[in-house]
């Protein structure tokens, strides 16, 4: 419930701080009313209510050590670098050379957090297995109770 609601809000105050910005934001060019504004935030506020509790799920899922839980930790810096991809494909154009930068900028990031949770998850998987066959075969205490 808890990455439902945080998500809607997040959904809200970016929609929010859009409609107060200063400047004009994409979409209401040439006199257009607040009413893209609103219907933007109520039906991406819902969607992102509803598609909350999955990223939720994933977000325990991603708590699994090891192999098991890379798959999900790499979702949120996989989807940070295709949809600002996807955004320096169709949006960059009308923008300033500021936002492309900043786009670029998030891949680069988001490519090198990708990099380093595989590289972690690869580093910590090898050094377990190399001091799991590494571990001496007798006993650890120093003797055996019988020769006493």
């Amino acid at each position: 419930m808890l990455s439902s609601v945080g998500l809607a809000v997040g959904v809200v105050a970016y929609y929010l701080f859009k409609f107060l910005s200063p400047t004009i934001p994409a979409g209401m060019e040439s006199g257009a009313t607040g009413e893209g504004v609103l219907s933007g935030m109520l039906a991406w506020g819902i969607a992102a209510f509803i598609l909350g509790a999955p990223v939720g799920l994933f977000g325990n899922l991603a708590r699994i050590p090891g192999v098991g839980g890379l798959s999900f930790r790499l979702i949120v810096p996989l989807v940070a670098f295709f949809e600002t991809s996807m955004r320096l494909a169709t949006e960059a154009d009308g923008q300033r050379a500021v936002v492309g930068i900043t786009w670029n900028v998030i891949r680069f990031i988001a490519g090198a957090v990708a990099l380093g949770l595989v590289s972690h998850t690869i580093w910590t998987w090898w050094h377990s297995r190399r001091t799991r066959f590494s571990e001496p075969e007798g006993p650890r205490t120093g003797g055996d109770i019988r020769s006493v």
